[in-house]
């Protein structure tokens, strides 16, 4: 069984940064992606970006791209999204999950492809 644990949400003002962590814990943990998404009130949930685990490549929405970047820590088996330059379309809950099975080939960006999800940090970015 994995358990994810989201962290590192807050209040900022537009202009700031935040990094979020997912800290991964399960005998089982070996993902083939982890993701970020993120959800607006009203809205549905939306993806934020994706790396595969191994190779660490990324992949982030066009919304974010330049502001945001994703890593990992494979021996700490923790995920992170670093945000910087957030404005308040970026408010909302943030949430990790994690995709035991993938394709090279193919982004996860459905929130189907992921087989377990963090509790979600809440991001609020000041006007």
């Amino acid at each position: 069984q994995v358990q994810l644990v989201d962290s590192g949400g807050g209040l900022v003002q537009a202009g700031g940064s935040l990094r979020l962590s997912c800290a991964a814990s399960g005998r089982t943990f070996s993902p083939y992606s982890m993701g970020w998404f993120r959800q607006a009130p009203g809205k549905e949930r939306e993806f934020v970006g994706t790396i595969k685990w191994s190779a660490g490549r990324t992949y982030l929405t066009n919304s974010v791209r330049g502001r945001f970047t994703i890593s990992r820590d494979n021996a700490k088996n923790t995920l992170y999204l670093q945000m910087n330059s957030l404005t308040p379309e970026d408010t909302g809950v943030y949430y990790c999950a994690g995709a035991r099975n993938g394709s090279r080939f193919v982004w996860a960006v459905d929130p189907n492809a992921y087989d377990y999800w963090g509790q979600g940090t809440q991001v609020t970015v000041s006007s």
